[in-house]
Parts: C-alpha cells; sequence; structure tokens
C-alpha cells in the first residue's frame, strides 16, 4: 500500500511542474511584453553613473564564440586569476624540482619569478607575457606581494627569540659584527665603481653606496634556518652558533636598512634626525611596554590554547598591520612594523607555533610566489651585455668574499676550527627572500637602475645556491681529515 500511495504522488509531481512552469512562464512573458512599451527616464544627469570613465555599458556584441571569450580576459579579476594559477603552478614545480637537486624550495621559487619575467617568458613568447602581465595589472601583484611580505617578516620575527639573542650573543658578537662589517665595506667600496655607469640619475651617492653595502652584508636568517634543519646540525655546536650569528646579523641588518631608508627618504638632516628618533621610539615601546602587557590582552586562555579562535586571529592580524602601518608613515618600509610586530608576540604555550603555521602556510604558499614573480618581472638578465656580467661576477666574488671570507677568519679568531669555520661562513653568505626584499626597496625608493637591480638579483641566488654545495664540501673534507687522522 505505501508503494502505490508513492508511485501516485510522483505521478502527481511530474504532472504538476509542467502546469506551475508553463504558468509562471506565461505571467513572465507578459510582464516582459507590457514593459516592451515603457519608455526610461530622459533626464540621465540625474543619476551619476558609478562607474569609471570610458566603462561600457554592457558586454559588446560579438560576432563568434572565439571573439566573444577574449573580452573576458581584459577583465582585471580574470588576469589576476590567470596570473595566480600560473605563478602558483611555475613555483610549486620549480620548488620541487629545486629539492630534488639538494636546494633549498625558495631557490626554485626565485627562479620561478625570473622564468616568468622578460629574463625568459618576455624573450621567448612576448605576446604571451604582454598578455599575461600588462604593465597596467601590477598594481594588484604588488599589492599582494607586499602582504605576503609582511606577513612573511612577521613569522620571521616570531622565530627570532630574543631572550636566547642576548645569552648567546656574546658567543657570536664578533662573527656577526664582522660578517656584516667586512661585507658592508666592499659594499661601500665597490659603489665607488659602480656609481658612475649604473647609478640612478639624481640619486645620492650615500644612499646608493650604503644600499649596495647593505645588500652585501644580509643573511637570510629563515633560509639558513631551514637548512640547518634539512641537514640535521639544528642541534650541533655549529648549527647553535650559526643561529646566534644570524641572528644577531638579521636584527642588525635590518636596523642598518631601517637607518638607510629613512635617509633615502628624508629630505634633509632634520627629518632624517626626526625620523630616525621615531623609529627608536616605536622600538622601545613595542620592546618594553606592549611585550611584556601583550600576554594579559591576548588572555591567558587563548595562549595556552591549541587553536586560537577568530577572535584572538583578528586581532593578531589587526596588531600586525597596525604596526606595519605605524612604520610606513613614520618613514621606513612597513615590513619593520611586521617584523617588531611578530618579535613580539608571546612565548608561552602553544600560540606562537599555532599562529606561525596557520601564517606561514598561506603566506609561503600563496601570497610568497607573487613575490617572487613581482620581482622576476622587474629582473630583465636580457639587459646585461657582457661587461654587465662581468661586473655581476664581480659583485659575485666581492659578496662572497666579504660575507664568507669575514665569517670564516673571525671565527677562527674566536678558536674554531677552520672547516666549522668555513660552514659557517657558508652558511651565512646565504642571502635568499630576504635580500630579494632590500632589492626591491632599493628598487621602489628609486636606489637601484634596473640593470644593478638585476645584477643584484642574480647575485643573491647564485650566493644562496652556494650554500648547500660549500656544506657539503665542508663535511667532505671534516670526513677526509678524520679519517687521516684516524689513519
Amino acid at each position: 500500500m505505501p508503494c502505490i500511495s508513492a508511485t501516485s504522488h510522483v505521478n502527481k509531481n511530474l504532472l504538476l511542474y509542467p502546469l506551475v512552469l508553463i504558468l509562471f512562464g506565461l505571467g513572465i512573458y507578459a510582464t516582459l511584453e507590457q514593459g516592451r512599451k515603457l519608455h526610461a527616464p530622459q533626464a540621465a544627469a540625474a543619476f551619476p553613473d558609478p562607474r569609471p570613465q570610458g566603462a561600457g555599458t554592457g558586454l559588446e556584441p560579438a560576432s563568434s564564440l572565439l571573439a566573444y571569450l577574449p573580452q573576458h580576459f581584459q577583465d582585471p579579476l580574470t588576469r589576476l586569476f590567470v596570473q595566480l594559477i600560473l605563478v602558483l603552478l611555475v613555483a610549486r614545480l620549480c620548488g620541487v624540482v629545486a629539492r630534488r637537486i639538494g636546494q633549498p624550495a625558495v631557490i626554485g621559487e626565485m627562479i620561478a619569478g625570473i622564468l616568468l619575467g622578460p629574463s625568459l617568458l618576455g624573450w621567448v613568447w612576448p605576446g604571451a607575457f604582454n598578455f599575461i602581465f600588462p604593465p597596467a595589472s601590477m598594481v594588484s601583484l604588488r599589492m599582494l606581494s607586499q602582504i605576503g611580505v609582511c606577513l612573511f617578516m612577521f613569522v620571521v620575527g616570531m622565530e627570532l627569540d630574543v631572550d636566547e639573542l642576548k645569552q648567546q650573543a656574546h658567543t657570536a658578537v664578533l662573527v656577526s659584527k664582522v660578517s656584516i662589517l667586512c661585507p658592508y665595506l666592499l659594499g661601500v667600496a665597490a659603489s665607488l665603481w659602480l656609481f658612475p655607469s649604473l647609478g640612478v640619475p639624481g640619486t645620492r651617492f650615500l644612499a646608493f653606496a650604503l644600499f649596495i653595502g647593505i645588500s652585501m652584508s644580509i643573511t637570510a636568517f629563515p633560509v639558513l634556518a631551514r637548512i640547518l634543519e634539512e641537514r640535521g646540525l639544528t642541534r650541533t655546536v655549529l648549527g647553535s652558533t650559526a643561529i646566534a650569528c644570524a641572528a644577531t646579523n638579521d636584527v642588525m641588518a635590518w636596523t642598518v636598512l631601517a637607518v638607510v631608508v629613512t635617509i633615502a627618504k628624508a629630505g634633509g638632516l632634520a627629518v632624517t634626525f626626526l625620523s630616525i628618533m621615531l623609529v627608536m621610539l616605536f622600538l622601545a615601546i613595542m620592546l618594553v611596554w606592549i611585550r611584556p602587557r601583550l600576554p594579559g590582552w591576548i588572555g591567558r586562555t587563548a595562549i595556552e590554547h591549541r587553536a586560537p579562535g577568530k577572535g584572538v586571529m583578528a586581532g593578531v592580524l589587526v596588531f600586525l598591520f597596525g604596526s606595519a602601518l605605524v612604520t610606513d608613515v613614520i618613514g621606513i618600509h612597513a615590513l619593520f612594523g611586521a617584523f617588531l610586530a611578530g618579535v613580539v608576540m608571546p612565548r608561552h604555550g602553544e600560540f606562537r607555533p599555532v599562529l606561525k603555521e596557520r601564517l606561514e602556510h598561506f603566506s609561503s604558499v600563496f601570497l610568497l610566489p607573487l613575490f617572487f614573480a613581482f620581482t622576476g618581472l622587474r629582473t630583465q638578465i636580457g639587459m646585461l651585455d657582457p661587461s654587465g656580467w662581468v661586473i655581476c661576477l664581480g659583485l659575485i666574488l666581492t659578496a662572497t668574499a666579504g660575507k664568507l671570507g669575514g665569517t670564516m677568519v673571525a671565527a677562527r679568531l674566536t678558536g674554531v676550527n677552520w672547516i666549522d669555520s668555513f660552514a659557517l661562513g657558508a652558511l651565512m653568505n646565504s642571502r635568499g627572500l630576504v635580500e630579494l626584499i632590500a632589492l626591491n626597496i632599493g628598487y621602489d625608493l628609486g636606489i637601484l637602475s634596473p640593470p644593478m637591480f638585476t645584477m643584484l638579483v642574480v647575485m643573491a641566488l647564485v650566493t644562496t645556491a652556494l650554500t648547500g654545495p660549500l656544506l657539503s664540501l665542508a663535511g667532505y673534507l671534516r670526513f677526509h681529515f678524520c679519517h687521516a687522522a684516524q689513519t
């Protein structure tokens, strides 16, 4: 009996559905026919058009489907989707290839940005390059990449343990200072030779020389930490010394870079002095006043809980971007504020690891590849002639001699053996993503010309890629000498 009832119910619905469709269809048709007799208001000026100047009133008619589809690719959002898909795919593929050959994934992602830029795609297939990455679309890509850099620097700040750095600073103070001052001096000296031919017209030599110095002396603390982790060296004497040196170097380099940016942006000594004083005041407020009070503001429950709620995450992001806004308004780059926001995050419980995991995955997988692509679009390797490549080679040798050589000598003076001193120098010579961030700041400020920017990007890639092979060489030498001593 239930089966018969269900069957009859289905049959009734089959009859009812067409009737409903016909009735509503007739009603809509009649309404539209009646509306055809109406006329739009003539006083169109009374209703201002909210669309941008030059926007059309609708889709233009197309003669065919093939002519209709390309119209949609001119839409900024559609083009951005194409860029995102291409950048993520190429960055992921290059990252996997880099890992297969023993390099950090960041090397592959950095190379992916260059491959998508005018150096390869624009050279091999100019039509596709201009279609996918027209100059007008760079604004959206740049804004997204800058957000990714701020999130990255926030995570870097969380990885920096200020208390541990204070305890280990005395063992690494000589090495870290020499590792930044030696290449800085060589970079400033090299600018005497570079400025007349590669300086931007109207740029002051002071800003150019200071920026070349900082580009030579940066160490990529996050890349170094990941290399140590991948090779199982984190808990060794070499690993702990490298972490302490790189962390101290990182703080010193970003402080110097902040001063250089302030000098480059300021119009005179008074403005420069005021900006530096404001930066020091903000730094003191963050470390002395906000840092001890931040756990109470967040709440002990949220800090000790494994999964902070949405309200806490929203508060952390507001604090991050608020700190970035303050440093940007003061006159230095927004990433300095993001870095300080990460430094002052509470270290109790699981708060930092969970926060780092959530933000790092999103920024490293999605936003940072956009930064690599944006950097690659600025890197024009084809504009380097043979003399440019000679200069580029000279920059690589100078940067390596200053960083690796200076670190190695300083470490040997503190009692470290030559092989470990060489390995420490190889680690400190890694520049990675942090170098690209600094170079983009210099490019945005008009300090670095396109050829100079391209040479320094190549230098960052080569010195970072050399870290793995040089560490392997140090391991081979250590094994060889140990074996020889035993026999």
